[in-house]
C-alpha cells in the first residue's frame, strides 16, 4: 500500500472542500468509503483533512513569511497547508519524510516544474523548526486569533466577554479532536449489560459522569472498531451524545404518561432520551420542518425501541386560539453553533456576524409558536449549542417580556473552558 496514499486523499477532499463541495466531513467520508486504507492510514488520512481546515490561517501565515505572495494554485497552497502541519503538529511523522512525501505528492499531481519552490519552504521550515515552535508560541499571545486559527470577529467578540485567559482556554479547546461519549439506552439494556457488550467488541471505554447526568449514563470511547458495524450499536444499547445535550432533556424533567413536543427534533438525541426517561409511556410529537431529517428521528427511534414518538413536519402557522395540548415542550433551537466549533469544523470559517442576529430572530419566532401551545402549569424548555448572549439569555428575555404568562425558573450556560463539555445553554420556563 502506497504511502502516499492517505496524502493524496487528503488533498482531494481539502481541494474539494475548497471548491465549495459540500462539507469535509461529508467529503471525507465518500473517499474513505471507497478507499482501500488501513485503519493506521485511514486515521492519517483524517488527521491531515481534519488538521489542515482548523489550523488553516495559521499555515497561511506560515506560508506567508516564506513567499513572496500566497501561491497562485490552490493545489500548491494546499501542498504546502498540508506539509507545514506535519513539520509542526504530527510530532510523529519525522521531518525529512514530511517534506520527502509532499513533495513527491506534488510532483505526481503536475506540479514537477515547482517541487523545488515546495522542497525550499518546506526544508527551511526543518532547519528553523526550534525558532519556528517559538514564533508560533509568541503568536498565540501577540496575535491570538491568527495563532489559534479563529476569525477575528469570534475572538474580539468572546475577550469582550470572558477576558483573555478564558478566551485561550476557549480557543485552545475547539482546536482539540472531541471525544466520542456514548449515551446508555434504558430501554434496551443497563450499564452491565452495555460493558459486557463492548468487552466482547474490543472496545475500549471509560465512565464519565456530570452533576446533570449522574452515574451510569455516560461513557467515553477511548478505541473501538467502527461503530456501526458494532452489535451493540444495530441492537440500539447505545446512542452517541455529547454529555452537554442531556442537560436540556434533565431539565425538561418528562414523566411517564405526559404529552411531549420536541419542536426541532432532528436528528433525534434530545427526542430518544426524552422517551428513555418516560419509560417509552406517553406521547412525544416529534417535529421539524425538513421530511429528510424526520427519517433521522425514525431510524433512531426504530434502533433504540422507542416506541412512543411520532413525527410530523411543523405546520407553518400555529392557528390563533387552538387548545394547548402539551404538558412539556422541548425547543431546541437552530443557533449559531458556536459552542460546538471543534466539533463542527468549518463553522469557523463560515459563521458571519450578522449570522447571529438573524438566527436570534428565529429563535424567537420559534418560541412564540411554542408558547400558545403549552397547558397552563406547563414547562417550556429553550436550549441552543450557542455560547452568544443574543442567542441564550438575551432571546429569552424577550420573550418573557412580550409573554408575562411565563416565569423563568432557572438558566445554565456551560462553557467547554469551565465544565469540560460542549457549549450549551438551557432555560426552564413555566407557564402560569
Amino acid at each position: 500500500m502506497s504511502s502516499q496514499k492517505p496524502r493524496e486523499i487528503a488533498v482531494r477532499v481539502l481541494r474539494q472542500r475548497r471548491l465549495g463541495r459540500k462539507f469535509v466531513e461529508e467529503l471525507l467520508a465518500q473517499e474513505l468509503a471507497s478507499a482501500a486504507l488501513s485503519p493506521v492510514d485511514r486515521a492519517l488520512c483524517q488527521e491531515l483533512v481534519y488538521g489542515v481546515v482548523r489550523w488553516g490561517l495559521t499555515l497561511d501565515w506560515l506560508i506567508a513569511r516564506k513567499t513572496a505572495r500566497p501561491p497562485r494554485s490552490l493545489h500548491l497552497q494546499l501542498l504546502l497547508q498540508l506539509g507545514l502541519y506535519q513539520l509542526f503538529w504530527l510530532e510523529r511523522i519525522p521531518s525529512h519524510a514530511a517534506v520527502h512525501e509532499t513533495v513527491e505528492l506534488g510532483k505526481e499531481l503536475g506540479f514537477a516544474a515547482r517541487a523545488g519552490f515546495l522542497n525550499a519552504v518546506l526544508r527551511g521550515y526543518t532547519r528553523e523548526r526550534d525558532a519556528t515552535r517559538a514564533a508560533l508560541e509568541e503568536l498565540k499571545r501577540t496575535q491570538p486569533a491568527l495563532g489559534y486559527s479563529h476569525p477575528q470577529w469570534l475572538v474580539d467578540r468572546w475577550q469582550k466577554a470572558w477576558g483573555r485567559e478564558e478566551t485561550t482556554a476557549l480557543l485552545e479547546w475547539n482546536n482539540l479532536p472531541p471525544p466520542t461519549c456514548a449515551r446508555l439506552n434504558s430501554l434496551k439494556t443497563d450499564a452491565a449489560g452495555l460493558s459486557k457488550a463492548w468487552q466482547e467488541e474490543a472496545v475500549r471505554f471509560r465512565p464519565r459522569q456530570w452533576d446533570w447526568t449522574g452515574p451510569g449514563l455516560v461513557f467515553e470511547l477511548e478505541s473501538h472498531p467502527p461503530l456501526t458495524t458494532l452489535s451493540s450499536f444495530q441492537q440500539g444499547f447505545f446512542y452517541l451524545q455529547d454529555p452537554s445535550t442531556l442537560l436540556a432533556v434533565q431539565a425538561l424533567a418528562p414523566e411517564p404518561g405526559e404529552t411531549i413536543l420536541d419542536l426541532c427534533a432532528a436528528p433525534g438525541g434530545k427526542t430518544t432520551f426524552i422517551a428513555q426517561l418516560m419509560r417509552n409511556q406517553g406521547r412525544i410529537v416529534a417535529q421539524d420542518n425538513q421530511a429528510a431529517r424526520l427519517k433521522l428521528v425514525q431510524e433512531n427511534c426504530a434502533r433504540l425501541g422507542v416506541s412512543c414518538v411520532e413525527t410530523s413536519l411543523a405546520p407553518p402557522v400555529i392557528v390563533p386560539g387552538s387548545a394547548p395540548r402539551y404538558d412539556r415542550i422541548l425547543l431546541d433551537a437552530p443557533c449559531s453553533n458556536t459552542g460546538v466549533l471543534r466539533r463542527r469544523l468549518e463553522l469557523r470559517w463560515r459563521l458571519r456576524p450578522e449570522e447571529i442576529q438573524r438566527l436570534r430572530l428565529l429563535q424567537l419566532e420559534l418560541l412564540r409558536r411554542a408558547a400558545p401551545q403549552l397547558r397552563p402549569g406547563g414547562l417550556l424548555i429553550y436550549s441552543t449549542c450557542s455560547l452568544e448572549p443574543e442567542e441564550n439569555a438575551q432571546a429569552v428575555k424577550s420573550f418573557l417580556d412580550e409573554h408575562p404568562d411565563f416565569t423563568l425558573e432557572t438558566e445554565r450556560l456551560l462553557l467547554p473552558f469551565r465544565d469540560q463539555v460542549d457549549g450549551a445553554y438551557v432555560a426552564r420556563m413555566r407557564r402560569k
